[in-house]
């Protein structure tokens, strides 16, 4: 599928173009706000080559496609949504506060990390050109190296930096429906010469400005915080003015008025305040880097994973920049990255463990990703569905965290992790990055794959645990034509609990039930379809056992019209293939429950033994076997 055709099936799969609010990306995600998140078949979307998985969070729908990938997609559907860019339809606040000023702060910082990230590997290349080492392999010292030469990487290295606030005041205008040429404006104000550069006043080698006997004012190189509010607050002046003001006078006053009363709070308001609140941030997190015997690292490097889960992450971004601009240096980048690599370690080891072909196929380029720094396929497609590694990966990354932190691991650049991360530690911290991020991988793996993830296998036997009360029986059995499957991602629990006396109490036979989490039903055992009725499908394995799979409680009365079937009678289907998909939401619309059940109804007759896992589950995992007499 060629990008132009992924774009069009992404915008039809989403509700079309009048369901789209706006639309933007970051390195790894299409980000797309939407006006009605009923209207998204996520199901349908997930299954569409090149696509990684999507989610939705504080009011946008997210679909992972990768690096470089995202960039191309992203132009074919701007170029399909045409005008209709942003819909007059007013869109449903998703989310708390909090949490969409997180996406707010996040959509005002992707556009700007690009340069931040080239920005950081001038750095690195910079330090790797003047080390001592490196020289006296071409028989040259830092004397050697040409003033001019270090002038321009000079150039190459500060210029983002010194003029950030223009870059932050321009996006900032730009998401909040200002003009971005009048955010530029102000934000290059913030940086005008005549200002005293703020490094210099900080190190006391020029004095501020001083208004009213009590105003003191600097210029803000390399600041974030209070050109991010000048933005804000400049933007709504300017629509402000634009309702007050007579068209015929609007192209004169408003930009004037706009840039007079947003450079005097600038100045002499927020500048003041919000440097002072960006500074008390920046020692906060620097504080807690900084804690003894590494505990800052361990604490960083386990639970900063969760932000991303939590849609949270973007307001790392201001932390890094800070640090860049006010140091030179990121003291997040190389704990994070343990985070990643940590992910991938556990993604792995259930890639190789798991005897599911799915599984199998969405582990292992999912860890290869994640070693490149893109973990949303790790994460939501595998560890964070079974827990389980997900919590290893915690504990790898807290090892790695608090080894970088002990080794005092900084990073020149901002964006780039795992295997690409290497360009900010183009100096003497390179094999100490390699050795922090080996250790964290590797612990992730060793304990997803000996404590973190069952069942495991052996040859061409596999160990199934069967739960039974509170006891665990291990027991070893011949599985070939015997595995049992999950039908769908979700809770799998025993027939018992069923909501359904005709379950519950097995009358149709014995076998178990899975609460669904998503809409692809796949087939729980290899063997031929024998009846296909929409709401359930029948399969005979190849030893006697008759199967059924029952898409939802009393689902019968809908007729059919939430499922679609994907196979037909007579079919032969091995144990994880795709069956059929059903639109939960249909189900749940007309007040029934979407338990979905597998049961053996000629128990009494052919079953000999039933054995199974309980819990969370993704479709195609073998959770267990069921012997014929």
């Amino acid at each position: 599928m060629g990008n132009q055709d992924l774009a069009k099936k992404i915008i039809e799969l989403i509700g079309g173009k009048e369901n789209i609010h706006s639309v933007a990306h970051c390195a790894t995600r299409l980000r797309i706000i939407i006006v009605d998140k009923d209207k998204i078949n996520s199901d349908e979307i997930e299954n569409l080559d090149k696509v990684k998985g999507s989610f939705f969070n504080s009011g946008q729908f997210q679909i992972i496609l990768g690096t470089g990938l995202v960039n191309k997609v992203y132009d074919e559907v701007m170029i399909l949504l045409g005008d209709n860019i942003q819909s007059q339809t007013p869109i449903k606040k998703e989310g708390n506060r909090f949490q969409r000023s997180v996406r707010i702060f996040g959509d005002v910082f992707v556009p700007i990390i690009p340069v931040l990230v080239a920005t950081g590997l001038f750095m690195g290349l910079r330090g790797l050109l003047t080390q001592e080492s490196v020289l006296a392999l071409l028989g040259l010292t830092p004397d050697s190296i040409p003033k001019e030469l270090l002038l321009f990487t000079q150039i190459l290295t500060d210029t983002a930096f010194a003029f950030l606030p223009a870059l932050v005041c321009w996006s900032t205008f730009r998401i909040f429906g200002g003009n971005p040429v009048l955010g530029i404006v102000l934000g290059l104000m913030l940086v005008n010469p005549v200002l005293p550069n703020a490094y210099e006043v900080g190190q006391q080698a020029a004095d501020p400005l001083v208004f009213f006997g009590f105003i003191k004012v600097v210029g803000y190189q390399g600041s974030v915080l209070p050109a991010f509010i000048t933005g804000i607050v400049g933007a709504k002046i300017e629509k402000f003015l634009k309702t007050k003001i007579p068209d015929s006078l609007d192209l004169i006053l408003t930009p004037f008025l706009t840039l007079l009363f947003g450079i005097t709070l600038a100045l002499f308001v927020i500048g003041p305040i919000f440097h002072e609140v960006e500074l008390l941030v920046l020692y906060a997190v620097q504080f807690l880097l900084e804690l003894p015997f590494g505990i800052g690292g361990l604490i960083y490097g386990s639970f900063g994973q969760l932000l991303g889960i939590f849609g949270i992450h973007h307001i790392l971004n201001f932390l890094e920049i800070n640090m860049l601009s006010q140091t030179g240096w990121n003291m997040l980048n190389p704990i994070g990255t343990c985070g990643n690599m940590a992910q991938a370690g556990a993604v792995l080891a259930v890639g190789i463990k798991t005897f599911s072909p799915k599984m199998k196929q969405i582990a292992y380029p999912a860890s290869l990703s994640a070693t490149l720094g893109i973990t949303e396929p790790a994460v939501f497609g595998v560890n964070l569905r079974l827990v389980k590694p997900f919590v290893m990966s915690m504990i790898g990354g807290g090892v790695g965290g608090f080894l970088a932190s002990i080794l005092q691991l900084k990073a020149t650049g901002m964006a780039l992790t795992g295997i690409p991360g290497t360009l900010l530690y183009l100096n003497n911290q390179l094999p100490l990055y390699i050795l922090v991020n080996v250790v964290a991988f590797s612990v992730s793996f060793v304990l997803t794959y000996t404590i973190g993830y069952k069942p495991v296998e052996t040859g061409n036997q596999k160990q199934v645990n069967k739960i039974s009360n509170s006891s665990i029986m291990p027991q070893v059995v011949n599985v070939k034509d015997e595995m049992l499957y999950a039908p769908v991602t979700g809770k799998v629990m025993d027939l018992s609990e069923v909501n359904d006396p005709v379950f519950s109490k097995k009358l149709m036979g014995d076998g178990f039930a899975v609460t669904p989490s998503d809409g692809q039903i796949v087939a729980p055992v290899a063997g031929t379809v024998s009846m296909v009725q929409g709401h359930a499908v029948g399969l005979n394995r190849t030893d006697g056992l008759e199967v059924l799979v029952h898409l939802g409680i009393d689902t019968v009365s809908l007729k059919g019209a939430p499922f679609s079937n994907k196979v037909k009678v007579g079919d032969f289907v091995n144990g994880g293939d795709p069956i059929a998909m059903v639109d939960w939401k249909k189900v749940t619309d007309a007040g029934l429950a979407t338990t979905t059940m597998v049961v053996i109804t000629n128990t009494n007759d052919k079953l000999d033994s039933l054995d199974f896992h309980t819990g969370e589950a993704t479709d195609g995992a073998c959770i267990g076997v069921a012997k014929a007499k």
